[in-house]
């Protein structure tokens, strides 16, 4: 089995059972639910323990249990066809030089880390149609400066 036909069995037990992911990810929990079900779908691994819950949970063998612990091949095709998708490639596509001056105006040369993050969506109510809220909040990770001589900074942080 490869790793796209795992997640196409994990789908199809999920509309089987007539599961939400809210329902899926409270039952596996111990991490955030876009971790567990980017896990699902491929792009992410569950660690051990909720491997095993999440093997219980879909009735998974135990190979198909160890393929959710392994580091998977991760991204998809640019540009993005699916259209939800493809916003979020458009709004840093349009935003990302903004969003770049103002995070090195504030932090100093470096990028925000998409490893050491945290992301929660939420449903935010609006009378004129509800909205999707993401809140994103990645560690800065400044640029050493490698091969520098004394008195240069060694990290590209923002310079007093």
């Amino acid at each position: 089995m490869i790793r796209e036909e795992l997640t196409e069995k994990i789908l199809d037990i999920k509309r089987e059972k007539d599961w939400t992911w809210k329902y899926i990810t409270d039952e596996i929990g111990g991490i955030s639910p876009v971790l567990i079900v980017g896990a699902l779908l491929g792009q992410m691994k569950l660690v051990k323990p909720l491997a095993a819950k999440a093997a219980a949970l879909f009735g998974l063998s135990s190979n198909e249990e160890k393929m959710l612990n392994e580091v998977p091949y991760r991204g998809t095709a640019m540009p993005p066809t699916d259209p939800l998708i493809y916003r979020f490639y458009e709004m840093v596509m349009v935003n990302g030089p903004a969003w770049k001056a103002l995070i090195e105006e504030e932090f100093g040369d470096g990028i925000m880390s998409a490893i050491d993050f945290n992301i929660e969506i939420e449903r935010e109510a609006n009378p004129k149609g509800d909205r999707v809220k993401i809140a994103m909040s990645g560690k800065f990770l400044p640029y050493k400066y490698y091969g520098n001589e004394q008195g240069i900074p060694d990290y590209g942080l923002k310079e007093a």
